[in-house]
């Protein structure tokens, strides 16, 4: 059980393309995910639902951060529709967003986690691969001086959407 674990933390990291220093940056998850790229969407639906504030606190917080190319792949008029109902917006933003800080070391021993929007988000590994509901883990374990970010190729959606 002990060298599975192991080997699943290593495939983690690996997918991360590189080890990410343990140690808290002075940036907030906020802007860690603005200066990393990639975040553009997730920024401006955080902007819209008033959640920058939040994610700037204290803290500690887990959060499962879509790339734009993730966002993309909602269907066709979905995310306008979103930013025009800004508490659905918040509730599947919310969604992605877990108390306390949850490394991948710690994650992949999860089935399930709690988020801040109140459902449960299922955690598996399948095939060396770290699963969020549906979603791929691509990189983990991106420190912030409030919490960790783990990047994830699809928007997950609470069962109610």
């Amino acid at each position: 059980m002990k060298f599975r674990l192991m080997v699943l933390m290593l495939a983690v990291a690996l997918m991360a393309g590189t080890f990410v220093s343990a140690r808290d940056n002075h940036k907030n998850i906020v802007e860690t995910a603005v200066e990393a790229g990639g975040f553009t969407t997730l920024a401006k639906a955080l902007e819209a639902t008033g959640l920058i504030e939040t994610l700037q606190g204290k803290g500690p917080f887990t959060v499962f951060a879509p790339t734009d190319e993730a966002f993309a792949k909602l269907p066709p008029g979905t995310l306008q529709s979103l930013l025009n109902n800004k508490e659905k917006l918040k509730e599947i933003l919310l969604y992605h967003v877990v108390s306390g800080k949850v490394m991948a070391k710690d994650v992949v021993k999860l089935k399930s986690a709690k988020t801040v929007q109140g459902s449960s988000i299922q955690i598996s590994a399948r095939n060396g691969k770290v699963m969020i509901d549906n979603a791929i883990v691509i990189k983990a374990d991106i420190s912030a001086s409030n919490g960790v970010i783990h990047v994830i190729d699809s928007v997950i959606l609470p069962k109610s959407n």
